[in-house]
């Protein structure tokens, strides 16, 4: 029993000692650019800057990505993870016709390509590829971001999807009668977001040929998603890099005890918000706190985990519209369950009793006198 029990503790020290060297590097943020025109028939020429850090877009890929029915499709439209996109637009389209055309701009420069499953608008960005439903994710999330009334349009018969927007005047540049769909008495114009040729592509208002007179779904945006840890960095100048650390003290602790989690923004900047992510044993990233910077540009959380076993942190910025956002290196945490505590003092209380009932036996044994032979009278 005792040369189990070594053998045992022997195998966990080790997978303490060497569980940091697993790697958790992360990747630079993905940048893109995307062009647009002032107007549809302008010829300036704005372009668009957008990084995306690793954290957010693990957090997205490890989300679920099932569907279960029609309704369950607005789940993938996340304004508030693209509103930096959205706001960037604000500034140089001022009519909503304009800013949606500017939308139907940005998705028509993704190049189309046929996704099974869905995915989230941050993955799709990242992929730089998507089809029909994903375009659409993105387009509505922006849309939504601004304040537009969006919905999406299902066509279940032609295995397609588009959007609707509800405008405050009929398109001006639509190529011909401008498309809509009533619902509640509200018109939504159609805008494909497929098609590519982003200068001059389909608008809002224009309507494949194919779709006149195919039945539309209508799928409001009630359940789309109204929060995310981290957003999008989106700006039209050059974004400059940043630099985020973390550092964890105690890496190994008892369950039930707290752990410190401080880090590092730079360049400094005082009040930004830094998101920090955990991720345990199996289950996905996700976010566990949402702390701000000092004067000095740094943070500092406590945080007492509730499960045991092998944990990780990380911490991440998105960023301005001077700097793409910054991730920190991930930390590993080790958390020992109070059980497994208890079950090692019972197991060396065991190993005491044990080896002091061996050593009493054998000084016992010691001591007791060898027999004598009879003695033989004569």
């Amino acid at each position: 029993m005792r040369r189990r029990f070594s053998k045992a503790l022997a195998t966990l020290l080790i997978l303490l000692q060497f569980s940091y060297l697993i790697p958790h590097v992360l990747s630079d943020n993905y940048g893109g650019s995307y062009e647009l025109l002032q107007h549809t028939d302008g010829d300036k020429i704005y372009r668009l800057n957008i990084a995306v850090s690793q954290s957010l877009q693990d957090y997205y890929t490890e989300k679920s990505h099932t569907t279960d029915s029609e309704n369950d499709f607005a789940k993938f439209v996340t304004p508030y993870a693209l509103k930096p996109i959205a706001d960037c637009l604000a500034e140089i389209y001022s009519d909503d016709e304009d800013y949606t055309n500017g939308v139907l701009m940005i998705v028509h420069q993704i190049p189309y390509e046929v996704t099974v499953p869905s995915k989230y608008p941050v993955e799709t960005i990242v992929d730089n590829k998507g089809d029909c439903d994903l375009l659409s994710y993105i387009a509505a999330s922006i849309l939504e971001a601004h304040g537009l009334d969006v919905v999406l349009f299902y066509y279940e018969s032609e295995a397609h999807m588009n959007i609707g927007v509800n405008l405050s005047h009929t398109p001006n540049d639509a190529r011909g009668s401008a498309f809509y769909i009533t619902d509640n008495n509200i018109r939504y114009y159609m805008a494909e977001c497929t098609g590519g040729e982003w200068e001059t592509g389909w608008r809002v208002g224009d309507c494949p040929d194919e779709l006149k007179h195919a039945s539309a779904q209508i799928v409001t945006l009630e359940n789309c998603e109204q929060s995310a840890p981290g957003q999008v960095s989106a700006s039209y100048k050059s974004l400059m890099d940043s630099t985020m650390s973390l550092t964890a003290s105690p890496t190994y602790l008892i369950q039930g005890n707290s752990v410190t989690l401080s880090g590092q923004l730079s360049p400094v900047s005082q009040n930004a918000t830094v998101t920090i992510y955990v991720k345990t044993n199996s289950s996905p990233w996700a976010e566990l706190a949402a702390v701000t910077t000092d004067s000095s540009g740094r943070f500092t959380y406590t945080w007492v985990p509730e499960d045991s076993g092998i944990g990780y942190v990380r911490a991440s910025w998105s960023g301005n519209d001077y700097y793409a956002g910054a991730d920190s290196q991930t930390q590993a945490l080790t958390v020992i369950s109070v059980f497994f505590v208890a079950l090692l003092g019972f197991m060396l209380f065991l190993v005491v009793v044990g080896i002091a009932v061996f050593l009493i036996s054998r000084k016992t044994t010691q001591e007791v006198p060898a027999p004598q032979p009879p003695e033989v009278s004569s």
